[in-house]
């Protein structure tokens, strides 16, 4: 079976064929790459198998998901088509590693964030926890999509509260939004603009090694 994406793949150094892992599926920035995400989880691939899944449209200097017709709003049938073409990856993944499918973790971005909340909202249950940096939850999804229940989702959604490209609201709206879902949220601000600064590595990177022991 072909992978539906392009990807970079990381794992333990030595797996035991009787175990299933955890799954990280990485998602970039607009004009990013499956490449530029790996610094952000370099150390995690002896937890988790690390998926860094190429955006499938071309973006330069690299790749998008999704293209925009104004802020914060993606073109809709282009976003569609990003949300159904990484659906079919995760269960691809599924599929052909030993993961252990309770335990799949979405990780993105900015572009790659606010497609990780959208695939949360959409698969609900078969996700156990999202980090989600810097993003938003375009209006359509929240009044269109067929939302599944969050109850048993947790979230690590982080925001810079300079971000000159996506408002520091809506990462506060990020938040709200879970919560009255009834998910697990953690939520973090830090003195930045639109970029992942050290503490927050450190902090989503914590979160992360905790919430695969529950």
């Amino acid at each position: 079976m072909n992978a539906p994406m392009i990807y970079e793949l990381r794992r333990p150094k030595h797996i035991d064929p009787e175990k299933k892992y955890p799954a990280l599926f990485v998602m970039h920035g607009i004009g990013s790459n499956e490449q530029n995400m790996l610094s952000l989880v370099n150390g995690l691939e002896e937890q988790f198998y690390i998926f860094s899944i190429r955006g499938n449209l071309s973006q330069p200097p690299g790749f998008a998901y999704f293209t925009i017709q104004g802020y914060g709003k993606p073109h809709r049938e282009v976003f569609d088509e990003g949300v159904s073409k990484l659906t079919s990856f995760i269960d691809y993944a599924c599929e052909q590693y030993q993961l252990d499918t309770s335990h799949l973790y979405l990780l993105g971005f900015s572009q790659g964030a606010i497609l990780a909340m959208t695939l949360g909202l959409t698969l609900g249950s078969k996700i156990k926890g999202i980090v989600a940096l810097s993003g938003y939850i375009p209006a359509f999804v929240k009044e269109e999509y067929s939302i599944k229940s969050v109850d048993e989702v947790s979230l690590f959604i982080s925001h810079g509260e300079m971000d000159q490209v996506l408002p520091y609201e809506w990462g506060v709206a990020n938040y709200e939004y879970f919560r009255q879902l009834g998910a697990n949220v953690t939520f973090n601000t830090y003195p930045e603009g639109h970029s992942v600064s050290l503490k927050n590595l450190q902090d989503f990177t914590n979160w992360l090694l905790q919430n695969i022991e529950n």
